[in-house]
């Protein structure tokens, strides 16, 4: 596709073409740790916490934005970049904790899928777990790219309809609602799960996985023609993320209609799956099931995705089906959720931390992107403009203050 083609207009099946990476960075961030987060949020504090998946989300479109356009810029992703441009400490320190963000999101997807099975057909975790595990794998090594897209944004897409359904079931109170979207209201007792949804939504190895996929897409060879299709990135993004948004404020929404309307504390999954069928009917504990597998498989063949990037790219290694470096990638983080689920350890707060953790590492990631965005000789004229900068190193504050506020609350409150 040429300049010239693009400035006349593309036809819409052109257009589609380009839809895709966004909608994988969306799979990510309705995952079982979502659904965790989200049931807690929604049973605990109502519709108080809705506020905080708005803000997730437009962080998300600026900083997915970003890194897309880093991928883009350069022809790399965000790990070989950090490689590149860092010095080896820093690169190694960077690079170790994203790693240990990988296996707390790994931890989330395989548990969540785990459980999904349970619910629907009465599996073991550990089975549930392993079948997760091994329809990752499957797909990610047998499947074309193209081929897989397409079968995460069906996914995404069965995941959707079920929570729209729900809405519809649950008859939540939209008027009360409505003002929570917007107004940010948290306290002591709320900032853990806050920042539990925030690490949810804008989840790391979404950040390295975006800058990567890109790269499936064909962006041309000169800066302008980059630039003109730069504006269907940006489309995807900003779509893909809306979807995003709908689907985690509905997941807050059912469980406040629900759980908080009729003052039940969700302790488990599990048990708001039991609980969900008497108050809202046996049609909405089955769509909850049938999402949480779908969202377990495909977040978990995402998130795999993501650490096959992290892992080779900071290692300088080639991204290669072929290695036996990509083979292992692809399940070797998975090895930490199975050792939680055969000590029969507590996976709901689990769950809930593997997502505080990812809120944790966040500023790990944003900074370097800020950081090398902002670089000419790494982005040339796709170089962060200074408002994009400002906005962006907002987001990162705003982030870091709030890490500070979590950990000051959790030391305060232990004292």
């Amino acid at each position: 596709m040429t300049v010239a083609s693009v400035k006349k207009g593309v036809t819409f099946k052109q257009f589609l073409s380009f839809l895709g990476p966004g909608f994988l960075v969306t799979v990510g961030f309705i995952d079982p740790g979502n659904w965790a987060t989200n049931m807690e949020g929604g049973a605990q504090f109502a519709y108080q916490l809705l506020w905080v998946i708005t803000l997730s989300t437009l962080m998300l479109v600026v900083i997915q934005h970003m890194a897309a356009k880093l991928g883009i810029a350069t022809g790399k992703s965000l790990a070989v970049n950090i490689r590149e441009n860092f010095s080896l400490p820093v690169s190694a320190f960077l690079g170790i904790t994203i790693v240990l963000a990988c296996i707390a999101t790994d931890v989330a997807e395989l548990i969540g899928g785990a459980i999904g099975f349970n619910l629907l057909f009465g599996l073991p975790l550990w089975i549930g777990a392993l079948l997760t595990v091994l329809l990752e794998i499957f797909l990610i090594v047998s499947q074309r790219y193209h081929r897989l897209e397409t079968i995460i944004i069906g996914f995404l897409g069965i995941i959707a309809c079920c929570y729209i359904i729900e809405l519809v079931i649950v008859k939540p109170d939209w008027v009360a609602l409505a003002p929570s979207i917007i107004i940010p209201h948290v306290n002591r007792s709320s900032i853990y799960v806050a920042m539990a949804i925030l690490g949810a939504v804008v989840m790391p190895h979404n950040i390295f996985l975006h800058s990567n996929v890109i790269h499936s897409r064909k962006w041309g060879v000169s800066e302008n023609e980059k630039m003109e299709l730069l504006r269907y990135e940006k489309l995807d993004t900003l779509t893909a993320m809306l979807l995003g948004w709908i689907v985690n404020s509905a997941m807050i929404i059912v469980a406040a209609a629900v759980f908080s309307r009729h003052h039940i504390i969700v302790t488990s999954i599990e048990q708001a799956s039991e609980t969900l069928r008497p108050l809202a009917g046996p049609l909405a504990g089955l769509l909850f099931s049938i999402a949480l597998v779908f969202a377990g498989v495909g977040s978990s063949i995402t998130s795999s995705m993501a650490e096959v990037n992290v892992i080779t790219g900071f290692l300088g290694k080639p991204e290669d089906p072929r290695t036996l470096l990509y083979r292992t990638s692809v399940f070797i983080t998975a090895i930490p959720s199975f050792v939680i689920i055969l000590l029969g350890m507590d996976t709901f707060k689990i769950l809930i931390f593997s997502q505080v953790m990812l809120s944790i590492q966040l500023p790990f990631t944003l900074i370097p992107l800020l950081i090398l965005c902002r670089k000419h000789k790494v982005m040339g004229a796709f170089r962060s403009n200074l408002s994009e900068f400002i906005i962006a190193a907002l987001i990162s504050a705003v982030v870091i203050v709030l890490n500070i506020y979590l950990l000051y609350s959790t030391f305060a409150g232990a004292n």
